[in-house]
């Protein structure tokens, strides 16, 4: 089965070109890789098209920063596979473990997978305590909404059947995009699967954005679509 890997990238040149190479090494044979630029004003647009088209499948540039969930509903109309991963720009998390978060749903099991940093059993680099605590709240706060078990309901290591995602009304242009994703799953009764993933979380200084405001953002986006109909 052909597998979409979308790729939201934004102020990302010091990583898109490794990430792109480790992504065409994974263990995946056939897959179509879609990096949507979501107007990035570092010269990752320009290294983009100068080097590293011929790497990838296909290539989206956003005229002005519209957002990630922007940046995502972009690359999963342009996708074609029957399988679609979210895979950040940043190297956070590691192509070599798609056949992971592939498998429940090669095995007929699940219509999506989260990744989750907070599982175990794989390594996890030690960052910041207040966006662990950040996470679990949004994630218990989600939890109680959806009534599903999930650990790490903010993870950006997302794989789907492309019928599921692609057929999702999707309204989010920021970081609220993953509860918004969440409840949409749950309230249709998808089935969702966790499986643990490594996580190497970068800090500030290394190029990280999400913010307080982002949190924000998700507490709002958790209310709305678990507390409205649509």
């Amino acid at each position: 089965m052909k597998l979409s890997v979308v790729i939201p990238c934004y102020n990302e040149r010091n990583t898109i070109a490794a990430l792109i190479e480790a992504v065409r090494a994974s263990p995946i044979q056939d897959v179509e890789i879609i990096v949507v630029d979501d107007f990035s004003t570092d010269g990752t647009a320009a290294l983009l098209k100068e080097t590293l088209a011929h790497r990838v499948d296909k290539i989206i540039y956003h005229p002005e920063n519209y957002g990630k969930g922007a940046a995502l509903r972009s690359g999963l109309q342009a996708a074609t596979g029957e399988l679609v991963v979210i895979q950040d720009a940043d190297l956070e998390y590691d192509p070599q473990e798609y056949p992971a978060l592939l498998e429940p749903i090669l095995a007929g099991k699940a219509d999506a997978v989260f990744g989750s940093g907070f599982m175990g059993g794989r390594p996890h680099r030690v960052v910041y305590f207040l966006h662990m605590i950040a996470n679990k709240c949004l994630t218990l706060l989600s939890n109680m909404l959806t009534n599903v078990n999930l650990t790490d309901m903010e993870t950006c290591y997302k794989a789907f059947k492309a019928d599921v995602i692609k057929n999702m009304p999707l309204e989010e242009n920021g970081f609220g995009i993953e509860p918004e994703i969440t409840a949409k799953l749950a309230k249709r009764g998808y089935r969702i699967y966790e499986v643990g993933i490594s996580y190497s979380g970068r800090t500030y200084e290394e190029g990280k954005k999400i913010g307080f405001e982002d949190a924000v953002r998700a507490i709002y986006a958790i209310l709305k679509y678990n507390l409205t109909d649509f």
